[in-house]
Parts: C-alpha cells; structure tokens; sequence
C-alpha cells in the first residue's frame, strides 16, 4: 500500500510555509544511452528524463501497443484466452525472435499473447493482429489511434512487431505513457510480463529482461533490439507500494540496458517518496455560502484520490491552494465541479484536482430568492 498522511498533518503542513532548509536532490545519473525517463507509475510525474522526446525506432518495445491493444479487445468481451487462432505463412515466416509457431495451425490466443509478452516472438504478434483486425497493417492502424487516445503524441506505428520500416518511431515519454496504460488498466494482462520463462512447442524460451533475475521489485516490462534501435528496455518495480516505471533506449548491449534501467529506478527508490494524501469524498472546504437554495451551505469534497510524488522528505516544502468559484448559487447538482485543489513543490505544480459538491441543492422559492438578491445588493453597498 501506498503511504496514506493523515489529512490534518497535510493540512497543517500545506497552510505553513515551511523554515526548514530546501530539500537537496542529488543530481540525476547520466546513462550511456540516447533517450531516457523515469515517471511514478501511480501520479505520473517525470523524475528523471534525457531526450525523453526524441523520435527512435523502438525495436520489440512496439509489442507493448499489440498486447496493449489486444487487452483491451478481451476486456470488452470480443476475445478470449480460448479462442484458436489460425496461423498464416506471413506469420510463420517472420524473422527475429520466434515462438516458433507452424504455419497452417491453430494456437490459442493466450498462448501467443504468452509468446508476445515473454518470447517476443514476431510470429505470434503477426498470428495475433491478423486475427483480430484482419491484416497486420490494418492493425497497425488500430495501435495508432489507441496511441492518440492515449496522448502517445510522437508515435507512429507501420507494423505490431518493431521490425524495421521507415517512419515506425516512438518515443521514450511515450512508451512511458503506454507501460502505466497497460499497468494501471489491464493488471492482470501486466502480470504476464513478470514470467520469467515460456514454452511451446516443447521449446522454453527465458524472458530477455533481465532485471527479473536481479532485482526482486522488478515485474515487468519489455525489451527490444535492432542494429538501428539499438538495446532498449522499459522496466518497472514496485517498493513498498511505489511503482517506477524507466524507459531506456538506444544502449550498446543486452548488459548495458538492463544496468543503466537499474540506475534510474535506484535513484528514483532512494531519493523520491508517493505518498496518498487526501482520499476520494474528503472535505477541504465546509459550509460555503450557496445563494437562492433550499440548503444555504455545501461543503467541498475531492472527486478522487489524491497522490504526490515528491522528494524525500520534502512534505513540508508543499504547499496547496483551494480556488472556489466567488459566488455559489442554486441550483447545484452533486459532484459538480466548483473548485480546484492546486499543490506545487517549489514552482511545480503536482495535483490540480476538482473539488465538487458533497450534495445537491435545489432552487429555493420565489420569495427566498428575492431575499437572497437583497441581501447580495446590500452587500455590494458595503
């Protein structure tokens, strides 16, 4: 579980500027790589990057997108771990790394969403884009818009697999927004990428990531290779209930990858702390003054949870700020926004949330509201 800070401790610490000296965060490592970052998985907020939006062909890191999509499609219900899927000579005969399917067979789609996830086998994520959307570049095209819903901004995908081809690219902020995608929305599909090993068809093939036998808070995630890309790696860990999520790309070597991933999630565990600190339904504002209603009052509440990022022991140095529309009149609908909670660490800003109200009002009577609209002319007077 993540940290949860008692409200009034927060409360207290945001209203009071704090005197203590300015938490120091040591600089950030420097990697032998061409792109890098590292985000909480749970807040979103950036670490740590390095030419995070620089365009790089992104090798077997494209698979995350193909099983990120194909998650979605059997969480909607139209697939299932059952179904048989043909295999066509196009996916038999890809090059790379296989799962070693045979052409003219039927496999089970969870058995190649397997082969996708830990074997990277390009076969399997041929079979698999076929089937669903009938060609693989008509799957490619459906990998496109999941990257624009997704806000994947600097993406394009030609094919399901990262081989090679003009104009397949991504980015190192935009992988990072996939892996929390596929984390946060679809665990139990996540859960496969912490396999260490697969085998079909007699045949067991190790997982090519190797911070799964090195580092025991490592679940997760992808590899990818090609002479243009390079070695890459998204990789996530989780440590006393915070999740890293490090994205790096374009290493020289298998070793490489695996140790300088190692070096931003390290810096990232020793020097950065979540901690959850309102929950969903918390009042930050009580009894605001609500004009021509049936109730004259309604208290702010937070629409969800609210976490932060920060640095260790920096709670002090936050401070927050309520924003509430200056006149509240009826009628009010609950959960209607009526203000915003802003927090920063220095100049940064780490939750902007909606505050709503905690219940509905109605429009008063004819006569109530005509008092009410005295009351506001006299006021104006003052």
């Amino acid at each position: 579980m993540l940290k949860t800070l008692p409200a009034l401790l927060i409360l207290m610490c945001f209203v009071v500027t704090s005197t203590l000296a300015q938490t120091l965060i040591p600089a950030a490592p420097q990697l032998a790589a061409k792109s890098w970052i590292l985000i909480d998985a749970n807040t979103g907020r950036v670490l740590v990057e390095e030419n995070a939006d620089l365009p790089l062909p992104p090798a077997s890191l494209t698979k995350m997108m193909s099983s990120y999509v194909v998650a979605g499609e059997m969480a909607s219900g139209k697939f299932s771990d059952t179904d048989k899927v043909p295999i066509s000579v196009n996916a038999w005969k890809m090059g790379g790394s296989k799962m070693f399917v045979r052409e003219g067979t039927e496999v089970a789609l969870g058995d190649l969403l397997k082969g996708i996830v830990i074997q990277s086998g390009n076969d399997a994520t041929v079979a698999l884009a076929e089937y669903l959307a009938g060609s693989e570049s008509a799957f490619a095209d459906v990998m496109n818009q999941q990257a624009v819903l997704l806000g994947m901004n600097n993406s394009n995908f030609v094919n399901s697999t990262g081989w090679p081809a003009e104009g397949h690219i991504t980015t190192a902020r935009d992988l990072s927004i996939l892996a929390q995608a596929i984390i946060n929305e679809h665990p139990k599909h996540y859960a496969l990428y912490s396999k260490k090993y697969y085998e079909y068809n007699g045949i067991k093939q190790p997982n090519r990531n190797r911070l799964l036998w090195r580092d025991k808070s490592v679940d997760g995630m992808k590899t990818g290779h090609t002479e243009e890309a390079g070695y890459c790696l998204v990789a996530s860990a989780e440590r006393d209930g915070m999740r890293l999520i490090s994205v790096v790309m374009g290493t020289r070597s298998e070793e490489a990858r695996a140790q300088e991933s190692q070096k931003l999630l390290t810096y990232g565990f020793r020097y950065y702390e979540t901690a959850k600190v309102f929950s969903a339904g918390d009042v930050l504002q009580a009894n605001n003054r609500v004009w021509f209603g049936k109730l004259d009052s309604v208290d702010l509440v937070l629409a969800e949870d609210v976490f932060l990022t920060f640095p260790r022991g920096a709670i002090k140095q936050l401070t927050s700020n309520i924003h509430v529309d200056t006149t509240l009149e009826a009628p009010l609908n609950q959960q209607q926004e009526l203000g915003r909670l802003v927090v920063t660490y220095k100049d940064e800003v780490l939750a902007d949330k909606k505050l709503v109200a905690d219940r509905s009002i109605a429009e008063a009577g004819f006569f109530s509201r005509l008092w009410d609209s005295l009351v506001q002319f006299v006021m104006s007077l003052l």
